[in-house]
């Protein structure tokens, strides 16, 4: 006779189940915090992404885009504008 015949009690039970359920939950939870750090510059392997302040041309350059596409200047204001900011003369 089989052991499992002789006592049914024995074996895994209802609620075997449980104990992959939760490696698999572990693991998606550990993949997932990793992938976010990562994607957020966490660690060592984010240290060297540290991103440049903005430029003030730029931002002015910026500034005269929207002007312009507001309508608030011409484009012959808009072009004159952004040499004077790019060449450097104030």
């Amino acid at each position: 006779m089989d052991v499992l015949s002789m006592a049914p009690h024995w074996g895994p039970g209802p609620w075997w189940p449980v104990f992959p359920a939760f490696w698999i939950v572990f693991w998606i939870v550990l993949g997932t915090l990793a992938f976010r750090a990562r994607r957020n510059g966490w660690g060592p392997w984010g240290a060297h992404r540290a991103t440049p302040p903005p430029s003030t041309t730029a931002t002015a350059e910026q500034i005269l885009a929207e002007r312009y596409a507001r309508g608030e200047m011409s484009g012959d204001e808009y072009f004159e504008r952004v040499s004077v900011l790019r060449s450097g003369v104030v």
